[in-house]
This record gives structure tokens, C-alpha cells and sequence, in this order.
């Protein structure tokens, strides 16, 4: 079905083959770029799952794992096929889902067979599977020097109880080491089969081209019973209000983070998130009053922003950045939240931060990967992404101020600091 978006000025073909695969083709037509993501609803927190039957836990880094084997098919080099055919090919893991795609300006079809070929193809050897885990644990020690990386599972660690967030999308290397190729082959069944996944297309193409390729390459039947946890209760309070450490930075950075309500999937969720971004914005963001206090008083500087993050049964509030006051930075936030409820925000400001906000996001449509990768994160949470428009016509301010009141207070916060070590 092609249905037109008037706001947009934007099409999108979707349809469900009978093997359950989703499709969805945004025709570009004049362009000669192409892009294909081919996404699967399966990532790091989805360890716990029922496959026709039979309940399974599988090693935290799993997924990670997996998007690594996959690019293995006997006697051939993926990545060399993808470049001999023109194409930039890459894949990456999320908390939540799993992606591979390609672009390309020649040989499409060529490209779009072989990327849905080598996903859907399950190829590990105890030999290869051995192999992989040196790789994976020198991924693990790298990202254990990142500062990035450690404030952030820092303040997971500090926030959250229950929610898997708190373990790295890597796993450890403990956990690497118990996957196994029979581990491998299962979770590919359960979570790479048809129905569970999303192609999607920008570019010039035919979409009955795209429907006829995947019915040609992919398997025709999906029969696995698959049951997947979903959903983590959490209490909103936070475990640990703050954690610090010390490694080789310049200067102190932090993340600071309010914890949110997770939301169902569908159209509520998207709402929540379209509002806290707009909250974000009238808290802290750069045209924020709070913002050009905190930089005048160099408290902050180019490096800090924020915004609403939202993983599968999770979501929070965040900011982040380099700071010798972070701490600070915390309390001004809080008061400037408490300021704002109590208070109000104009309506004419609320105006210009949704419209600034609305055109932002219209505008990132311009690029094909952000269109294509929030197609598919979007689909996969139960809402039409080219419907956004809609849901910011109808936010009003009292919402934002009832957000801020719930959302950003003392007992929902948090905040995890890296100082520089005494020699940096």
C-alpha cells in the first residue's frame, strides 16, 4: 500500500509479505543514492526468551555476538563482495534492536540480494565462534578506556535495578566466553526469522522490486513460537544518587540523568517522547535561560547537551558534558525545573520551541540513513514515523510543566562523574 503524507510531501510503500516480513519503500525519485537498512527486533536486553516452548537465557552480549558471525559465510569475504559491488556496507547493535545495511549508487539489486542472503543465513563453527571472542574481548577492553562509555554505564548502574541497561551491550568477558555455536544457531531462529524483521528502502526504486527480491531470497515460512520479556518493573526512585571515578581525561565530565515512566509501545510512547525532547529544550537546551547561565558562569561549556533517551522498558531524561562543577550543574538543573513549574512557560515561547522542534525533525529527513533507521525503530514500536507531525499539533503547554514536575526531581536523579586522575 502507498500511502501519501501531505504535511511531509513524503510517500512510503508498506506492506507484510506472507513469510511476515515487513517492507517499507520511501521512493526518492532523481536520486542516485540507494539505502537499505534490514533491521531485526532483537538486542542487548533480550536475553530471556520462550522458543517453541522451551524458555532460554542467553549470555549477555549475545546480540552483539551475533551481528558480528553473521558477516562469516563459508568461503567468502561479505565485506569484500559489498566493496567489489561499490557499496558501504555496516550493521550495529542496540540495546534494542540489531541493524545491517548498505548504500550504494550502482548495483542495487546485487547489493539488496546479498545483504538479505548473509543475514539470513546462519553459518558458525566451533572453530569461528572461538575466534570471534578474542575480537570481542579486545571490543570490551577498548570501550572500557572510553570515558563515553564508562559515565554512561556508570549512571546505569546508579539508576536502575532491574532493566538490563545496566549491562553492557558487549557483555563481559565471562559471558562471551559461554556462547557457543548451538546458542548462535537459536537465537538466530528465534529473532531472524521473517516476522520479526523490517526491511526498509530509500531511494529510486520499484517497491514491487524490493517485494520480489525478498520473496526470492528470504524463507517463505516462519513458524517459530518465540515469547520475549519485555518489560522490567522498575520503582522510580534511583538506587544511587551519585558515583564518580577517576580516569584520563582533561577535565571532570558527567551524565546526569531523571528517570521516566517507560511507555507501551504505539502512538503514547512517541507522544512522551516528542514531549520530553520539548522539555529538554525548555530546561536545559542552548536557547534555554538556564543554558547561558550556566555557560556565562562557565559552568558548562560547547560540550553539554542533552535530550529524552528511551530504550525498551526504560526512559530518562539526560544531559551530559565536561564541567569542574558538576554537581552544580545538577542542583541548578533541579531548581531551574522547580522554578519553571512553578511559574509557567509562556505560551509564545512553547509555540517557537515546538515549531523549532517540528521543523528540526522535518528537516532530518533530508538524510537517507536518519529516515530509513527511525522508519524502522519507529515501525517496530507500534507508529507510522511520517506521522510526527500530528502529535506535535496537539501537545499543550501544561503537559511539558506537568512533565518537569514529575520527572525532575531529587529522589528520580542521578549523576555519574569521571575526574581526571592525578597525573592527566
Amino acid at each position: 500500500m502507498l500511502k501519501y503524507y501531505p504535511r511531509l510531501d513524503e510517500q512510503l510503500y508498506k506492506t507484510v509479505l506472507p513469510n511476515g516480513l515487513t517492507v517499507m519503500v520511501c521512493p526518492r525519485p532523481g536520486f542516485t543514492k540507494n539505502l537499505a537498512y534490514f533491521v531485526t527486533d532483537f538486542g542487548a536486553i533480550h536475553t530471556k526468551f520462550t522458543l517453541d516452548g522451551v524458555e532460554y537465557t542467553a549470555p549477555d552480549g549475545v546480540a552483539h555476538y551475533l551481528e558480528h558471525k553473521l558477516f562469516d559465510m563459508p568461503g567468502r569475504d561479505v565485506s569484500a563482495e559489498f566493496a567489489a559491488l561499490g557499496a558501504n556496507t555496516n550493521a550495529f547493535t542496540s540495546y534494542d534492536i540489531t541493524a545491517y545495511y548498505f548504500s550504494c549508487t550502482e548495483n542495487f539489486e546485487s547489493c539488496l540480494r546479498l545483504l538479505l542472503e548473509f543475514v539470513s543465513t546462519p553459518y558458525f563453527t566451533r572453530e569461528t565462534v572461538e575466534k570471534e571472542q578474542g575480537i570481542i574481548a579486545q571490543e570490551i577492553d577498548m570501550t572500557a578506556d572510553s570515558p563515553d562509555t564508562a559515565v554512561f554505564e556508570g549512571l546505569m548502574d546508579n539508576m536502575y535495578r532491574v532493566h538490563p541497561v545496566s549491562i553492557p551491550i558487549l557483555g563481559f568477558h565471562h559471558t562471551i566466553r559461554e556462547i557457543t555455536p548451538e546458542i548462535l544457531h537459536t537465537c538466530h531462529r528465534a529473532f531472524y526469522r521473517p516476522g520479526n524483521m523490517v526491511l526498509c528502502v530509500v531511494g529510486d526504486v520499484k517497491p514491487e522490486d524490493i517485494c520480489r527480491i525478498a520473496s526470492e531470497v528470504l524463507p517463505r515460512e516462519d513458524n517459530a513460537q518465540v515469547q520475549l520479556q519485555r518489560s522490567w518493573p522498575e520503582e522510580m526512585t534511583v538506587p544511587q544518587e551519585k558515583s564518580q571515578r577517576t580516569m584520563e581525561v582533561a577535565m571532570p565530565m558527567f551524565q546526569l540523568g531523571f528517570k521516566a515512566e517507560p511507555r507501551e509501545r504505539g502512538e503514547e510512547a512517541i507522544r512522551e517522547e516528542i514531549l520530553a525532547d520539548l522539555a529538554a529544550e525548555a530546561l536545559f537546551g542552548e536557547s534555554s535561560g538556564l543554558y547561558l547561565r550556566l555557560y556565562d558562569q562557565g559552568l558548562i561549556d560547547s560540550s553539554f547537551g542533552g535530550g529524552f533517551e528511551t530504550i525498551e522498558g526504560m526512559a530518562m531524561l539526560t544531559c551530559s558534558g565536561d564541567s569542574y562543577e558538576p554537581e552544580a550543574v545538577r542542583d541548578a538543573i533541579l531548581e531551574e525545573a522547580r522554578r519553571i513549574v512553578k511559574e509557567g512557560i509562556d505560551q509564545a515561547q512553547f509555540d517557537r520551541m515546538r515549531r523549532s522542534a517540528l521543523g528540526r525533525r522535518t528537516k532530518g529527513l533530508d538524510s537517507f540513513d536518519s529516515t530509513c533507521f527511525r522508519l524502522c525503530a519507529y515501525h517496530l514500536s507500534g507508529f507510522d514515523y511520517f506521522d510526527f507531525p500530528r502529535l506535535y499539533e496537539d501537545l499543550e503547554v501544561s503537559q511539558l510543566q506537568a512533565f518537569l514536575e514529575r520527572v525532575v526531581t531529587p529522589q528520580r536523579c542521578s549523576i555519574c562523574v569521571i575526574r581526571p586522575t592525578e597525573n592527566s
